[in-house]
């Protein structure tokens, strides 16, 4: 499921339609950008989409990512740029709704934020796990477990970053940048609809290579099991630095 961008061809495929999704991407942000409802929280949450975009064009040449990586996190940052126009308790989705179809999608809170935190885990935990696979090379049931973890603790994060910003705000652009609409759960359940997300992506991908690749069980047992002469770590580790400490 990962394109081999060893080859001239396949970086070069590669390479043209990251050209192509960038500048869809930068037009569709560019409108998104027109006059946002909260200009502070604006900022805010595109510092973070800032830093992402960053991260990935520094390490572009480096460490490419699939075709397929890139469009989820494409998709993921259009969902948030809606959230940062609007703020995400206030995106009129309803009104959207309603105006194609007659009637509102449903009453009560407004749930765009749990979307994009479940979008989150759903579409970021497959770039994650390439990442994963290609540069520490884990296999088996690791392949599926440390992405979904590590989603879980970007979510976590994400929530701690959005506290520190209301805690020092303050006043209406604290509440609006923390959106939590008077639920005293907001964050926790914010991280369950982005685990979910996680979950279900990592779940997809191990029913696709189940399927596909009849190593799939082998592989998942092997990742469960200790190499060969592979030995326990913390005072067994220890004991062995100091040994060849005193020898020298």
């Amino acid at each position: 499921m990962i394109n081999d961008v060893n080859t001239p061809i396949a970086f070069l495929h590669n390479k043209r339609y990251l050209l192509l999704l960038s500048i869809a991407f930068a037009i569709y942000w560019l409108a998104w950008a027109i006059h946002p409802k909260y200009f502070t929280n604006w900022l805010v949450e595109n510092t973070l989409l800032l830093a992402l975009v960053v991260f990935l064009a520094v390490t572009r040449r480096r460490f490419p990512l699939s075709n397929l990586s890139y469009s989820l996190i494409a998709i993921f940052l259009a969902l948030h740029t809606i959230g940062a126009h609007y703020s995400y308790s206030e995106v009129p989705y309803n009104e959207w709704f309603k105006a194609l179809f007659g009637r509102p999608l449903h009453g009560g809170r407004n749930m765009y934020d749990r979307l994009v935190h479940f979008s989150f885990g759903l579409f970021m935990a497959y770039p994650i796990r390439e990442m994963f696979l290609r540069v520490a090379r884990v296999r088996g049931f690791w392949g599926y477990y440390l992405p979904l973890d590590v989603t879980m603790s970007f979510s976590m994060l994400y929530e701690l970053i959005e506290w520190a910003y209301a805690a020092c705000a303050g006043g209406d652009a604290g509440a609006a940048f923390l959106g939590t609409q008077g639920d005293e759960w907001d964050a926790q359940k914010d991280m369950a609809v982005a685990t979910l997300g996680g979950l279900i992506s990592m779940c997809t991908v191990a029913l696709v290579n189940w399927k596909c690749d009849r190593n799939f069980g082998d592989e998942f047992r092997e990742s469960l099991s200790l190499a060969d002469g592979d030995r326990p770590l913390g005072e067994v580790r220890l004991a062995e630095i100091r040994g060849r400490t005193h020898g020298k």
